[in-house]
């Protein structure tokens, strides 16, 4: 017999008096009846707990929000109001941040191909930063500047330090052989800096680094921090950057440092390395991951003997395909008794033409799972929203906040009609 563990719900996670589940006071199954499933329901104080944890650990203005994780309005505020800079990968990114009152001033420039049109969008908005990652994007930077029209920008370098981190290969950024950044060991790293110094379209203001994504090993940050501080120190920068990646545990025994741990483990090994720039650092996935779950309705249950029994729900790898890009391992419970004994194996699967439509492939649930139950999958706040689909033209779910017994719609439920908004088709006269 295995419950669910309660360590992997929002920090709000509570029962109501039928034992049912409630987020932030609410009941989870009056919010799916209210918004429909598939739903991503968010902790709002489990968020501005960890922003405020990380601002903590690592001192004002040191903090960048990933909003890759889990990017809308009103996650920018949030993150934003709580003492958080935002980290934006693209003109998307950047748009809905600035949308969201968010300041350019309060947003750093990432992307390992930025296009001319993003540049430019970065400069005439003017972020805190942009973080160079190519020679090609240097000389674009310089293309715009000689038009005269922008202020110069603060720029990071940033650097592939070839750290290795303990993560899916997909997700790992530190390494030599790497898309991102300039090479540590063959010099590229150096060469970039004394360019960005010669160069009057840009103000070098510092260096940045990223290891990878779900990283649960603090060690790995350490040595980063020690590659990058022989790197730094000499140069006399004001910023060095160790970006994010911290990890969180999705499954029952599963272990991660805390983002206190984690600034403190970084911090001390910066100093013990006589590290003398300001050091910030970008978190994402240990903000939102698991101040979220996702409700969903089974709608069919397929047993077939001796092989195995599927459960199929209204979502799948639209909403979150973390499980078919990486094999990703969720736990699964029932949103009307949450911490009942699950004695049953089965697959739970989503509602796309794809054989590897896999919410969770090897789950356990209670035996009397039956068809019409909201299932819930918990630790689903990173990089479901923002990696979500709409395959088979299935639409992407609703995002609710929930706090103080409040449920409020941030993001609706995509409709039909939402479909055709950029379809240009014309019938033939």
């Amino acid at each position: 017999m295995r419950q669910l563990p309660s360590s992997l719900l929002p920090d709000s996670a509570s029962l109501a008096d039928d034992g049912s589940l409630m987020i932030g006071g609410v009941r989870v199954d009056d919010i799916a009846t209210e918004y429909g499933t598939p739903v991503f329901i968010y902790d709002e104080a489990h968020l501005r707990s960890r922003c405020a944890e990380a601002v903590r650990a690592f001192g004002p203005e040191s903090v960048v929000y990933a909003t890759k994780a889990f990017l809308c309005r009103a996650m920018a505020d949030l993150a934003y109001s709580e003492g958080m800079l935002l980290d934006v990968a693209s003109g998307g990114e950047l748009h809905v941040a600035l949308a969201a009152g968010v300041p350019a001033s309060a947003c750093v420039m990432h992307g390992n191909n930025k296009s001319l049109v993003e540049l430019r969008r970065a400069l005439s908005e003017g972020v805190r930063h942009i973080v160079v990652d190519s020679f090609d994007e240097l000389d674009r930077i310089e293309a715009l500047m000689s038009t005269g029209e922008f202020s110069t920008p603060s720029v990071l370098i940033r650097v592939t330090p070839g750290v290795h981190a303990h993560t899916h290969e997909f997700i790992a950024t530190g390494q030599d052989d790497s898309k991102f950044g300039f090479n540590l060991g063959n010099g590229d790293a150096m060469e970039a800096v004394e360019r960005a110094r010669r160069s009057p379209a840009v103000d070098l203001v510092g260096v940045h680094c990223h290891i990878g994504s779900n990283v649960f090993d603090a060690s790995s940050f350490a040595r980063a921090a020690e590659v990058m501080a022989k790197f730094v120190n000499p140069l006399h920068l004001p910023e060095l950057v160790l970006g994010g990646g911290l990890g969180v545990p999705y499954v029952s025994g599963e272990e991660a440092p805390t983002i206190s741990s984690w600034g403190s483990v970084l911090l001390d090994a910066c100093e013990a390395l006589d590290v003398r720039s300001h050091v910030t650092v970008e978190p994402g996935r240990s903000i939102v991951a698991s101040a979220a779950i996702t409700a969903y309705t089974v709608g069919t249950i397929k047993d077939i003997p001796s092989v195995r029994t599927y459960v199929a729900v209204d979502g799948g790898m639209s909403d979150n395909p973390r499980p078919v890009l990486y094999g990703s391992g969720y736990e699964a419970g029932l949103v009307r008794a949450p911490f009942a004994n699950r004695n049953k194996p089965v697959r739970i699967v989503g509602k796309h033409c794809e054989s590897g439509d896999v919410l969770v492939s090897n789950a356990v649930v209670p035996d009397d799972l039956a068809v019409g139950d909201l299932l819930f999958t918990p630790v689903t706040g990173a990089y479901g929203h923002s990696m979500g689909s709409n395959y088979n033209k299935v639409l992407r779910p609703a995002v609710v906040f929930a706090a103080n017994g409040v449920a409020r719609l941030v993001v609706r439920r995509e409709t039909y009609d939402d479909l055709l908004l950029t379809d240009t088709f014309e019938p033939n006269a």
